[in-house]
């Protein structure tokens, strides 16, 4: 049952959620049992009078990607001393005020890599071989199906991934068992890592038939892959985003793509959520997803075992499962 907004239960441990995270709304039963929750997205206060009202017993704050977590929220609640957030991003969080605030933050780790590596390659697949449009072209009555369009081949493609963290590293996995050429690009090379390293994210799209955009949305990866690299991947080349939609400059993006400046496209994320532009809505070269790639049941489950387990060793003064290292 939900817990009342305005009133605060002395037998479970308060946490503060400002919108609901999808794991909440999945396991909001079980969640219940464990911890009295503030919903501030039911209060018929204004958000920061809500939180004004119950700062002094938020010690804990439960987010999502989707749920920005600025400054003067976190300075509006001088007893907060942990957000856990059910993503692996953490850029939605000011984490230099939680530094500042002394406040430590939890995010969910690697519980996502295996799904998200996962919808990648299929909207790679998709995208190559036309599984979507060629589903819409069966579904359309057409009776003529050796007018549809070839795809292209997987096997053989030279694949650069942009961010070989942990899910950029699954993504290789699997694109090597297809018989893909796997290149990246990072920060700084990778040893212990058999594929090629380009420092310059454009010679990477100069030297690949698709880009897989795998890295964390920063100031430095904001629009990254802008009109010079998509150039660099040419009419020929198609790109996987299911990273930040924002990674992307989604402009240039839609006018290579309706242009025929770049091959095609697969996109789980965009720059404005949920807002999808227009144009790519007509383009039978580009497959969408509605943010959903980490969303699988097993996932969930993991998902919130994983944030239960944060908050209660947080309320029981035992460290953190997945504690995140705040250095900025």
């Amino acid at each position: 049952m939900a817990s009342s907004p305005d009133k605060i239960s002395p037998e479970l441990p308060v946490v503060l959620i400002l919108k609901p995270p999808e794991v909440f709304k999945v396991h909001e039963e079980l969640f219940c049992q464990r911890f009295h929750f503030l919903r501030a997205w039911e209060s018929t206060l204004p958000t920061d009078q809500f939180l004004t009202t119950y700062a002094q017993s938020i010690q804990a704050l439960f987010c999502n990607s989707f749920t920005p977590i600025p400054a003067h929220v976190i300075r509006l609640l001088p007893s907060l001393r942990l957000i856990v957030t059910s993503s692996v991003g953490v850029n939605h969080i000011d984490l230099h005020e939680c530094r500042r605030q002394g406040i430590k933050v939890a995010n969910i780790a690697k519980v996502f890599t295996d799904d998200v590596a996962d919808i990648a390659v299929g909207l790679l697949i998709d995208v190559l071989r036309k599984v979507s449009a060629g589903d819409q072209y069966v579904r359309s009555g057409s009776r003529i199906w050796s007018d549809f369009p070839l795809g292209y081949k997987l096997g053989g493609k030279r694949v650069g991934i942009v961010g070989l963290g942990s899910i950029g590293l699954e993504v290789a996995k699997r694109l090597e068992a297809f018989g893909c050429i796997v290149s990246y690009n990072s920060r700084m090379k990778k040893p212990s890592v058999p594929f090629l390293h380009y420092a310059n994210v454009c010679e990477l799209a100069l030297n690949s038939d698709v880009l897989i955009i795998c890295c964390s949305l920063t100031e430095q990866t904001y629009h990254m892959i802008n009109r010079e690299v998509l150039s660099a991947l040419g009419k020929h080349g198609f790109i996987v985003n299911i990273a930040r939609g924002s990674i992307v400059d989604e402009k240039e993006l839609v006018r290579c793509l309706v242009q025929g400046e770049i091959g095609g496209a697969g996109l789980d994320v965009f720059a404005d959520e949920p807002n999808v532009p227009d144009d790519l809505f007509e383009l039978e070269n580009v497959v969408l997803s509605p943010h959903r790639g980490v969303f699988t049941d097993e996932t969930m489950w993991e998902c919130y075992e994983l944030v239960s387990g944060n908050l209660e060793a947080f309320f029981s003064n035992k460290p953190l499962l997945t504690m995140v290292h705040n250095d900025d």
